[in-house]
């Protein structure tokens, strides 16, 4: 069984995207698409169960949430 989830993260400019798109795009592995449109980073995620999504999931979240810290902070 494959599980998908689709994420979508919207910034307030394409340089912000850009910039937490770049940092997070690095860890992508086979489970993880990630593309850039715009001002919104989007993030497909596959796994074999309900768990490792989820695990996977939050950390895609952790990496983006320090991303985020880093732009805040320039």
């Amino acid at each position: 069984m494959q599980i998908r989830c689709k994420l979508t993260l919207e910034y307030g400019d394409e340089k912000t995207a850009r910039i937490v798109y770049d940092s997070v795009r690095i860890d992508d592995e086979e489970f993880v698409d990630t593309r850039l449109d715009k001002n919104r980073i989007v993030a497909t995620i596959t796994a074999r169960s309900t768990g490792s999504l989820l695990h996977t999931l939050n950390d895609y979240l952790a990496c983006v949430s320090v991303a985020e810290k880093v732009v805040d902070n320039d």
